[in-house]
């Protein structure tokens, strides 16, 4: 990295661009600077970059540090390079048109970086068709003492479904507490559809194991439990991107992970097991590539769920997942036929 004495002017990809500050410490507890967050971001831009092309990208700035205070930007600075893409989304709330930054390519990823904006919020859809996901979301937070140990087991019960339905799923980390589980879709689809699916199976869950599992999104009924935070299936909502810092203590990052790596979390019950800082994840990516490549292509449908009530639905889907043979001599999920019948499942052990 250059030195900040001068305020350097670096040229990346034809595009100019002035850094500051490269010396000023944005994670005190560990001496970070923002030199070292401009770095990492130019580092992990080849895998991360597919990842945010297109889609309406919200930041989280803190430009004294994480231990300071921050804020959320949705709308792009005025004071921006012409280079910059941006991308008109009209916000009904606000009653304004809120121009998003898109992050399609390496300047823009650097700018972005040199703003402090540690966290990278974008969108589940792509700019040019925004009321259409192109996946869905399951945001898995522990509520103390739980753990991303106990997260892995409510991943893995939900790996097991979608597999029944024939979708591939992938964890990912979210670099703070908990974990992610996206499904790919790549498909037509929307908010609608996507939502009422993962109520369902928050619900589905919840019946199921109400010792572990809660779809409230009520503190007071998290303590111990992992709630599965099915809501994020908004369009006007966004989750953590994968390879994303985050402003905790240390720079940890959001990292993709392998179901292999989920068990053996939860065999080992070690939380530190699938905490990932800055150079191990860059790391990871030399050694395995993109982990979470898939999410950005991979073709899938969830199967018709239009006109059912949340309740019911999840009987629905518990009774569709039992019927299908995939996977009959692992994990089982069932259902008797009334919708108020809690769910008896197996669950595999690892």
């Amino acid at each position: 990295m250059p030195s900040p004495a001068n305020s350097p002017v670096v040229e990346i990809q034809g595009k100019h661009l002035k850094l500051s500050n490269l010396d000023k410490i944005l994670y005190p507890s560990t001496g970070f600077t923002k030199g070292q967050v401009i770095d990492y971001y130019a580092r992990i831009a080849p895998v991360l970059l597919p990842h945010l092309k297109d889609r309406p990208l919200t930041l989280k700035r803190y430009p004294n540090g994480v231990d300071a205070e921050f804020f959320f930007e949705k709308n792009a600075t005025t004071h921006r390079p012409d280079w910059v893409k941006t991308t008109p989304v009209w916000s009904r709330h606000n009653r304004r048109t809120v121009h998003y930054i898109l992050a399609d390519d390496l300047p823009t990823l650097v700018w972005i970086a040199n703003l402090a904006g540690l966290e990278l919020h974008p969108s589940l859809s792509r700019a040019a068709a925004l009321p259409s996901p192109t996946m869905m979301v399951f945001d898995l937070d522990p509520g103390p003492p739980a753990t991303i140990v106990q997260c892995c087991q409510v991943g893995l019960w939900l790996r097991d479904i979608f597999e029944r339905f024939h979708l591939q799923s992938f964890p990912k980390t979210s670099g703070s507490k908990g974990m992610q589980i996206y499904v790919p879709l790549n498909t037509p689809t929307s908010y609608e559809v996507t939502k009422t699916f993962a109520r369902a199976l928050a619900h589905l869950l919840e019946d199921a194991h109400r010792d572990l599992v809660v779809s409230e999104m009520k503190k007071e009924v998290r303590g111990g439990k992992v709630f599965i935070d099915w809501s994020q299936n908004d369009e006007h909502k966004t989750t953590i991107s994968v390879y994303s810092l985050r402003a905790r203590e240390h720079p940890t990052v959001s990292t993709p992970i392998t179901w292999e790596e989920v068990e053996a979390c939860l065999k080992k019950k070690d939380p530190a097991f699938l905490r990932f800082q800055t150079e191990q994840v860059l790391a990871r990516v030399e050694k395995h590539g993109d982990l979470f490549a898939p999410a950005a292509v991979l073709k899938q449908k969830l199967p018709n769920l239009a006109g059912v009530e949340a309740k019911s639905e999840a009987v629905d889907l518990a009774a569709q997942a039992q019927e299908s043979p995939k996977r009959a001599s692992k994990s089982k999920v069932s259902a008797k036929s009334k919708p108020e019948s809690r769910v008896n499942r197996k669950t595999r052990k690892v």
